[in-house]
């Protein structure tokens, strides 16, 4: 029972997250807004949710592997969300319009971008 109880305090708020990163995606107007809300939220709550599921699922080869998807998601997710945001920057030529676009110069100082 407490086992259950513990889980469902894991896994609803992350239910929660998720739907919020779902309803940040359809709400945001540019790419690397909808990006950062998908990334943060989504490693959020599946960490939640597969918590939850661990410790439903009690010390097993189940909850290692659960376990597992954890530290994946944890590890690839930020990567995955800055790679494809990078390539919006670097593909899309109207970005300027819509974001301020700062780069570094070689002294290590931020300088806005010009247009192209």
């Amino acid at each position: 029972m407490i086992r259950l109880l513990i889980a469902a305090f894991l896994i609803l708020p992350g239910l929660f997250v998720l739907g919020i990163a779902t309803l940040g995606i359809f709400r945001f107007s540019t790419m690397l807004n909808r990006i950062h809300v998908a990334a943060k939220c989504d490693t959020l709550g599946a960490l939640l949710v597969l918590l939850g599921l661990v410790v439903l699922a009690g010390w097993s080869a189940l909850s290692l592997k659960l376990l597992l998807a954890v530290v994946f998601l944890w590890l690839s997710n930020p990567v995955a969300s800055h790679l494809v945001a990078r390539a919006e920057v670097r593909t899309n030529p109207h970005l300027a319009q819509t974001c301020d676009l700062m780069e570094l110069d070689g002294n290590g100082n931020l300088h806005k971008m010009e247009e192209e």
